[in-house]
């Protein structure tokens, strides 16, 4: 017992400790048991910030205004005390592929309820879900998890609330990711894949804490979300801004429908939750500007 304790110990004092500027591994871990649901943390002064500079852009501030753009940002800076800021956090929009987290998330479900295993199939079907957005594949989680209606009864679960009416609705799958089959419409804007930036926004919070399914399943399923396959809008803006960051990400684009969301996770002050939804023929470069946007607001060391 005294030579396995002292093995233990050689260990534990062997990992090196994180650098000052260092951003802890995701998931983090949280200090007690007391939290508020995000929408809870709004922050004033941010939310200030994000209006201001949101509407210094003509175009952007008219896409707000007709409800055609929404934005949800999360200052995890300090991951106890998150502040949250929304511009048409609650309006959901046609989001293409960005719904593919909700699949990610009922399949990871499935597989804590005894009801899926994580084959080397499944495990190469959800890589190409959520690296390459791979409609086939996220057509065959859906058949995998038990259909349209498993997928969105785990966004509807008391323990998520991706979707919930009294809050305006949020993510939603209402049809398989092919031209032709069932359709299942969100329950109030008739929307196949929807998404709204608050619950799209509470999902990164919820998976970055460790609160989707388990600590040890949030874990598995930042692994597939990490290192996006392919490079655009958020992603072509911080590759240019934060190539030390890790990036965390799902994006969809359907004709002017353009969507991204992201947990970005860098050194010292970058580490936030972004998500953007637009319906406009310049959604992508809207999408990649947004980025340089959002970090003018965000709270800089010594600041």
């Amino acid at each position: 017992m005294k030579y396995f304790t002292a093995i233990l110990l050689a260990i534990v004092t062997c990992v090196p400790p994180l650098a000052a500027d260092e951003a802890p591994p995701l998931p983090i871990l949280l200090e007690g048991n007391s939290w508020l649901p995000l929408y809870e943390h709004v922050y004033k002064p941010l939310q200030t910030a994000l209006d201001l500079q949101l509407n210094k852009n003509p175009e952007w501030k008219r896409l707000i205004k007709q409800k055609k753009m929404a934005v949800a940002l999360v200052d995890l800076s300090d991951p106890n005390n998150p502040h949250f800021a929304r511009v048409n956090g609650r309006q959901t929009m046609y989001a293409a592929s960005m719904p593919k987290i909700a699949i990610l998330l009922a399949a990871f479900q499935s597989i804590d309820d005894g009801e899926l295993t994580m084959t080397p199939e499944v495990k190469k079907e959800l890589a190409a879900m959520i690296r390459k957005s791979s409609n086939t594949a996220a057509t065959q989680m859906i058949d995998r998890v038990g259909g349209l209606d498993k997928v969105n009864a785990v966004l509807t679960d008391p323990r998520y609330k991706l979707y919930d009416e009294k809050l305006g609705g949020g993510l939603w799958v209402g049809k398989r990711y092919q031209k032709s089959g069932r359709r299942v419409p969100d329950p109030i804007f008739g929307i196949s894949h929807g998404a709204s930036a608050t619950q799209v926004a509470r999902f990164y919070y919820l998976l970055a804490t460790g609160r989707l399914v388990s600590r040890e399943r949030s874990r598995e399923m930042l692994d597939f979300l990490v290192d996006p396959g392919i490079k655009h809008k958020f992603v072509a803006a911080l590759l240019q801004t934060a190539p030390d960051a890790k990036i965390y990400r799902k994006s969809g684009t359907w004709k002017n429908w353009h969507a991204d969301s992201a947990i970005v996770w860098g050194p010292v002050w970058r580490r936030y939750i972004l998500v953007g939804m637009v319906e406009s023929a310049n959604g992508g470069q809207i999408m990649k500007d947004l980025v340089p946007a959002i970090e003018s607001v965000l709270p800089r060391p010594n600041e």
